[in-house]
């Protein structure tokens, strides 16, 4: 269960439901937020953070204070027109601006906003950035200060220092910030990026005791997406620091493993009936009334949807997207290879639910088997979202080992919303607890399981 249209049925009006969860194999930065339809535009976000237990060593030192930064692009349109605006055919166009916690930078009276976080000095201080924008990547900087990177999308990181970063839809990154310069406000700045106009948003860090303002002076701004793909380069993963179990994150190694499919993912935006749609290999998703994952628990996959609509590879020929449920298998516990490949101009980003994988290599133009030289098989970070620069390709590595229906998706929710997202069917043949829990007691139904009896629960073995 993770909240998205193809595994659970939506929480009605004036309904509410509870979600149990246990975050045993996960630490890190993270944020929560609506998933249906745009809603994801109209806000109810928020950061969670998963903390190590107390017994299981950190790579530094406990922070004077603990901070979550929700960065992301603002539409002053309601969610609903939004969706509108894109099922017509038409486009959502450039963002009103940039939030920082919700915020603008400006209040009502068109004052600057109290400032957001306050630093004693000699401290030190872990930010927390998130971007929870629907569709533009933002770069974080904050005024006069380094940010030294500890953790991304959940993994311990080599603790390079950086002036800015450039943090795509969807990811999440944690920095530690000592207060080492002279007490006074500064801002923190995010900057739109690879846009033809930059959109700022700044925010208040106050020094205690300071009375001075920030300097209106603000750090610049890095142009072209060949910065932020050599900024990617230098990211590595801490391969002693423990994570959520005490055994080192490297004690993994996702390089030495044999791959036993490679899927060749392939963005494409298209027209169908002349409006414009979002597709992955010639197919453009669309939800079921009966979710995924229940019409597979329940028996009746094959009267919901079809698996396999596109092959790994996608076709050479030029045809029009066939709009569809889009349901790929994959065996359990393979180790797979997936290629995205962007021939467009645009940036994307992607999201995989329900796992956490390796991006082995990025590169501009089309991939190729030759690409795997370029590859990073010893410490690239493990994370679930992942940025393709326009006109290149990314390679990531997993091990399908969750057994479910989890969706891959643009990070991009105007694109997903046309279309651009497919689900993976994760399926354990032994039907055992120990791979997969039966459905929950509380869990939603809808559509065509409405009324079905439960099939028979998985077996204790």
């Amino acid at each position: 269960m993770d909240g998205v249209p193809g595994t659970n049925c939506p929480i009605l009006p004036g309904k509410n439901f509870t979600y149990h969860w246990q975050p045993k194999d996960q630490i890190g930065s993270y944020y929560y937020f609506p998933s249906l339809g745009m809603q994801k535009a109209a806000g109810g976000y928020g950061g969670i953070r998963i903390n190590s237990r107390l017994l299981i060593p950190v790579p530094f030192d406990p922070p004077s204070d603990d901070y979550h930064v929700l960065i992301g692009d603002w539409y002053t349109k309601s969610h609903k027109d939004l969706a509108r605006l894109l099922d017509s055919g038409r486009s959502i166009a450039r963002p009103a601006g940039i939030l920082i916690n919700g915020k603008s930078g400006k209040n009502a009276d068109g004052k600057v906003d109290a400032p957001l976080f306050t630093m004693k000095a000699g401290k030190v201080y872990r930010y927390r950035i998130c971007n929870v924008g629907i569709r533009t990547s933002l770069n974080f900087r904050i005024q006069g200060h380094k940010m030294k990177l500890v953790e991304m999308d959940g993994s311990h990181t080599m603790q390079n220092v950086y002036e800015s970063l450039d943090v795509h839809v969807g990811q999440c990154y944690s920095v530690l910030v000592t207060a080492d310069k002279k007490p006074m406000d500064y801002y923190m700045v995010v900057s739109t990026r690879f846009m033809k106009e930059v959109q700022t948003a700044k925010a208040v860090i106050h020094y205690a005791g300071s009375n001075t303002p920030p300097s209106k002076v603000l750090p610049k701004v890095p142009t072209g997406w060949g910065w932020s793909l050599n900024q990617w380069r230098s990211f590595r993963w801490n391969l002693s620091a423990s994570a959520a179990r005490p055994n080192p994150q490297g004690s993994y190694h996702y390089g030495q493993i044999n791959i036993t499919r490679t899927i060749k993912l392939v963005n494409q935006r298209t027209k169908v009936g002349g409006k414009v749609r979002y597709a992955i290999n010639g197919v453009s998703h669309v939800d079921t009334k009966t979710p995924l994952k229940l019409a597979e628990y329940f028996g009746i996959a094959e009267k919901t949807f079809e698996y396999n609509v596109i092959g790994d590879v996608p076709s050479a020929a030029r045809v029009p997207a066939k709009i569809s449920p889009n349901v790929i298998n994959t065996e359990f516990r393979t180790f797979v290879e997936i290629v995205f490949e962007n021939p467009e101009k645009a940036i994307q980003s992607y999201h995989l639910d329900g796992y956490s994988f390796f991006a082995a290599g990025m590169g501009p133009g089309i991939w190729t088997p030759q690409s795997r030289r370029t590859y990073n098989l010893l410490d690239t970070v493990s994370r679930h979202t992942i940025q393709v620069y326009p006109k290149s390709w990314t390679a990531i590595m997993l091990t399908f080992d969750n057994a479910g229906i989890w969706n891959l998706c643009s990070e991009s929710w105007d694109r997903r919303h046309l279309g651009q997202q497919l689900y993976v069917s994760v399926i354990s043949p032994a039907r055992s607890l120990r791979d997969e829990y039966d459905i929950p007691t509380n869990a939603l139904r809808c559509g065509n399981v409405l009324d079905l009896p439960l099939p028979p629960p998985y077996i204790n073995n």
